[in-house]
């Protein structure tokens, strides 16, 4: 091909550097120029840099995932002893008073003021049969039959209750109120009627962890010994029936089903999204005595993928409340509700079948920078021109006015 024919091809006139005109103005407009180039450049790297989240809605196929409940809730107006915390689902799984593993009650007194953990366990020594009679066998106050003991051969084929939580289960069974175990030997030894009236002026705190299957089910904060029979699901409400100065007025530090992701910093909204009650408080004015507390949660499985290729499984939460009176046990014409349930707090959650998989990433690509970098100097560059041929235009046109 000549060289000729190759100048055709070429749209990038050129012109001689004795005819181009050189301008004060257009000194001044290229420096502009060059300054809103600088800028733009500048905020597109800035833009480069700057992290995003990008949400992306997918089928649930983890089922078979545990999920992980965290929870830090504070009772300012029922003592530990009292409270137990239920976890049931529809699979039949029934976890009852699971405050002994996993979790840790710290008693409050009237005053706000920490006293300490409670201790659950009873000394060794007051477990000992009496040391006068090896064969001591423990009354269960005729809620368990102990006719034939009198025909056993040794204590251990006889039906006994030797401990007072041996009388408490054995009350449970029958279905019995056991009140505060007043009038019970094995009850009074371990100074549990003691203790139960001690701390009845105190609040609780109780704070843990523990798996949960991924199905609908319900979380509970209930006065009494929890027992499971073909009837259903009880608490022995005796002792708080008795005092109505104790309720369920509370106050969230802390609710999440999934591990914290505070490290996520990329979208805070959704860090708050994992634990929206944090910091919540029930404390009305009313007596709350016969009240239950509930909770609706929604609850959507979510993965946090971060830049550095690490994740963490956790879920967000959708939560509604609502406050029920449940009537009282002498007069249930004082509420439309009948005497149905028991007072507590109650959460109960389901979960989305549907899981959010949040990933971090940067607001462009590395193409996409390089585009905008040259998309800004060129649109600079040609409105810069255009300017330029315009106020040079002016000029000559007021020149040659002048001139005239």
């Amino acid at each position: 091909m000549k060289r000729n024919s190759i100048l055709a091809y070429d749209v990038f006139t050129k012109t001689e550097e004795d005819v181009r005109i050189r301008t004060r103005v257009g000194g001044i407009i290229t420096l502009c120029c060059l300054s809103f180039t600088a800028i733009l450049l500048f905020s597109e790297w800035i833009n480069f840099n700057h992290v995003i989240t990008k949400p992306n809605l997918v089928i649930d196929r983890e089922h078979h995932l545990k999920l992980e409940l965290n929870i830090d809730i504070t009772f300012p107006f029922i003592p530990c002893q009292l409270l137990n915390l239920d976890i049931m689902d529809d699979s039949g799984n029934v976890q009852l008073d699971i405050t002994e593993s996993g979790f840790t009650k710290t008693r409050i007194g009237s005053d706000g003021q920490q006293l300490g953990t409670t201790n659950f366990k009873v000394s060794e020594d007051l477990l000992e049969y009496s040391p006068k009679d090896k064969n001591y066998c423990g009354s269960c106050y005729g809620a368990r039959d102990q006719s034939k003991n009198d025909e056993a051969e040794s204590v251990d084929k006889k039906v006994c209750c030797q401990t007072c939580e041996d009388v408490k289960n054995a009350y449970s069974d029958a279905g019995w109120a056991f009140f505060d175990g007043k009038n019970i030997e094995q009850c009074e030894r371990e100074g549990y009627v003691e203790k139960m009236n001690d701390q009845l002026n105190e609040g609780c705190r109780i704070s843990g962890e523990a798996l949960l299957n991924r199905i609908h089910g319900n979380i509970h904060f209930a006065p009494g010994k929890a027992f499971q029979n073909r009837g259903g699901h009880f608490h022995d409400t005796s002792f708080y029936n008795d005092h109505k100065n104790l309720n369920f007025k509370h106050m969230i530090e802390h609710l999440s089903f999934g591990r914290p992701v505070a490290q996520f910093k990329s979208n805070k909204d959704l860090v708050a999204m994992t634990s929206p009650l944090d910091g919540h408080q029930e404390l009305p004015s009313i007596d709350a005595h016969n009240h239950q507390f509930i909770y609706f949660a929604k609850i959507v499985p979510t993965r946090f993928e971060y830049l550095n290729k690490q994740a963490q499984e956790t879920s967000q939460l959708v939560v509604t409340s609502h406050m029920k009176p449940i009537g009282d046990a002498t007069d249930y014409s004082t509420t439309m509700n009948s005497r149905q349930g028991i007072p507590g707090l109650f959460i109960d959650y389901e979960i989305s079948p549907l899981k959010v998989i949040n990933r971090e990433q940067h607001a462009t690509t590395w193409s996409g920078f390089l585009l905008n970098c040259i998309t800004s100097i060129g649109g600079i560059l040609a409105v810069g021109t255009v300017a330029d041929k315009i106020v040079h235009a002016t000029q000559r046109v007021v020149s040659h006015i002048n001139n005239k």
